[in-house]
């Protein structure tokens, strides 16, 4: 735990009404800051656990190793962090303002379709210089204490906690809704040993609808709230490093980053809020960019067009090979037959396995492109 002082040597506020009225100043911070919301949950996560270790034994993580190795720590925040007391969860809109639409994208099969939470800047980055701000604003008021700011970055639970402190409910797509801003924003926490009043959990609004699930373009909710990532397009093409399952990469369409399916679909988020974070903001156009031209990107081209977005994270050989599904999905042309040509001998053998199985896709579909397609 981050701390200039051992966990549990916090100096005494004095009543627990100083404690309410440090929450209350804590929120006002976070806002000042630019988060739109600040909860506060205790570190009892319960049953979150038992739901965690089953999902593990069914090896629905996929390849995510990092899941499995961690396994309960993630459900207990004061064995992650010693001394943790209370969470302050935290939540900060990105729909990226004036972007393309994200139907009219995935529409048009020769465009790509990237989830719009990596149009912009990496939140990594964004949200967890706001976090540490916000801690170093709550030193300033109560001297030096135990703490460490989390954004998607180690195994916490960030969607329990945040519904355990209000910021909203688990969908049946596993992600966090809000009633006032549907899902997209993004979420990051304080583990610290503050002895912070909670604030009150808001109760559940899916009713009987079932949108997301029906909208999985792989069928990966296989139930409400049951995810099985290794049929998820954001694992297919974020997470896993080696080959996509070829039964999967027709399902896959034109999205080459990620997948907003159960997003869009959802009816909460006819009350999603724009970004107004403008680190958010679309960067190179990648809202509305074709697939040909991407997939002619060098690696250095790649690396100076997503440097500071989440998309870098990923490396040119996972862009390129998701890219080649994309090719493969489209209808064909000769432009889409030539760029795939083009990158036949790429370096990379998994590059070349999915230029491969997307040039047999178009010698398949249109007799008249077999020669061009044909190696």
């Amino acid at each position: 735990m981050t701390a200039s002082a051992p966990p549990g040597s916090v100096p005494p506020i004095g009543s627990d009404r100083d404690w309410r009225s440090l929450v209350s100043d804590i929120q006002r911070w976070g806002g000042e800051l630019g988060l739109q919301r600040i909860g506060i949950a205790d570190t009892e996560l319960g049953p979150e656990g038992e739901r965690l270790l089953e999902w593990l034994r069914m090896g629905r993580h996929g390849a995510m190793d990092y899941m499995a190795r961690r396994g309960l720590t993630r459900a207990r925040p004061a064995e992650l962090v010693p001394g943790t007391l209370r969470v302050i969860t935290a939540r900060i809109d990105y729909r990226p303002p004036g972007a393309r639409a994200s139907a009219e994208v995935l529409a048009d099969p020769a465009k790509a379709f990237v989830a719009r939470y990596a149009l912009g800047r990496d939140y990594h980055k964004v949200l967890r210089t706001k976090l540490e701000r916000l801690a170093m604003r709550i030193r300033d008021s109560v001297g030096d204490y135990g703490y460490r700011v989390f954004t998607d970055s180690a195994p916490v639970l960030e969607v329990a906690l945040a519904a355990k402190s209000g910021l909203g409910w688990q969908g049946k797509h596993t992600l966090l809704l809000s009633r006032d801003a549907g899902s997209w924003f993004f979420l990051g926490e304080i583990y610290t040993d503050l002895p912070l009043p909670v604030t009150p959990a808001q109760s559940a609004h899916c009713g009987s609808c079932s949108a997301c699930i029906d909208a999985c373009p792989t069928r990966a909710i296989v139930a409400p709230y049951q995810l099985d990532a290794r049929r998820c397009i954001s694992y297919l093409t974020i997470e896993l490093k080696d080959s996509i399952p070829e039964e999967l990469r027709p399902l896959i369409g034109n999205r080459v980053y990620g997948c907003d399916d159960c997003q869009l679909c959802c009816p909460w988020n006819r009350y999603a809020q724009s970004a107004v974070e403008p680190a958010f903001a679309v960067r190179n156009g990648l809202d509305d960019a074709d697939l040909v031209s991407l997939f002619a990107w060098t690696e250095t081209e790649f690396d100076e067009r997503t440097k500071g977005t989440a998309i870098r994270r990923i490396g040119y050989e996972r862009w390129s090979r998701n890219i080649a599904v994309g090719l493969g999905n489209a209808p064909s042309s000769s432009a889409i037959v030539a760029a795939l040509r083009a990158r036949a001998d790429d370096r990379s053998a998994l590059v070349r396995e999915h230029v491969a199985w997307a040039l047999a896709r178009h010698a398949a579909s249109e007799p008249g492109y077999a020669a061009q397609a044909a190696p």
